[in-house]
């Protein structure tokens, strides 16, 4: 029996159950992708953007960071034109932290955005596949309950293969969502601790350019 045979003779032999499963992989699933896909262009972005602009923090050409940061749609790029906003008043070390943080408030939700859904697909699935493996027990014992012996045999093995289907398609799934969920979460805290790392760069660096501002200008 060939692969597609055999997945053809699984999900015919699942009962109904069965393809409200496959809708809620089906949604996981894309979610998945779409986070996944998501994520990688985030930490690519941030990435570069952070390795063109730390060159010309470090050397005092505040005005062409501001210029890349604000023009890019990077995460970091939000970050660092906010800190760079609120130089140009006088403010202390705090207070460009808190613009800064304020960016950060704003670029965190967008990189947990929906992940959470993949866990929560993970437990419907698998009270679904519960459901359907009860379901067809259900049906499998009321069946031989009003036929002759000798076809009891033939309906409750069917009733069983039902129950069985179910929950093996629905642990099959759930646990590679639990799987893709976990790392999905530690990609988004790995970005996120990146632009922590790159908000206490910025705030050392540009606060020992101007205190040597301030030094030579004494």
């Amino acid at each position: 029996m060939s692969v597609v045979d055999f997945a053809v003779k699984f999900f015919q032999d699942s009962g109904v159950a069965i393809y409200f499963s496959i809708a809620i992989m089906a949604v996981g699933l894309a979610i998945s992708i779409e986070r996944y896909v998501f994520l990688q262009r985030a930490r690519s972005e941030n990435r570069k953007l952070w390795a063109k602009v730390l060159p010309m923090l470090q050397s005092g050409r505040f005005k062409e960071v501001h210029s890349a940061a604000s023009g890019s749609d990077a995460a970091i790029g939000k970050i660092v034109a906010n800190g760079l906003e609120r130089m140009q008043s006088p403010a202390r070390r705090e207070d460009i932290d808190a613009a800064m943080e304020e960016g950060m408030m704003e670029i965190v939700p967008r990189l947990e955005k929906r992940t959470h859904y993949i866990a929560t697909l993970a437990n419907v699935i698998t009270l679904v596949g519960l459901l359907g493996t009860i379901i067809g027990l259900i049906k499998g014992f009321t069946a031989v309950a009003a036929v002759n012996p000798a076809e009891k045999a033939e309906l409750l093995s069917a009733s069983i293969s039902i129950a069985m289907n179910n929950t093996a398609f629905a642990l099959s799934v759930a646990i590679p969502f639990l799987l893709v969920h976990a790392f999905l979460q530690a990609r988004t805290t790995e970005i996120v601790d990146g632009l922590e790392a790159a908000k206490i760069s910025f705030l050392n660096v540009t606060g020992r350019i101007k205190a040597e501002q301030q030094a030579s200008a004494r």
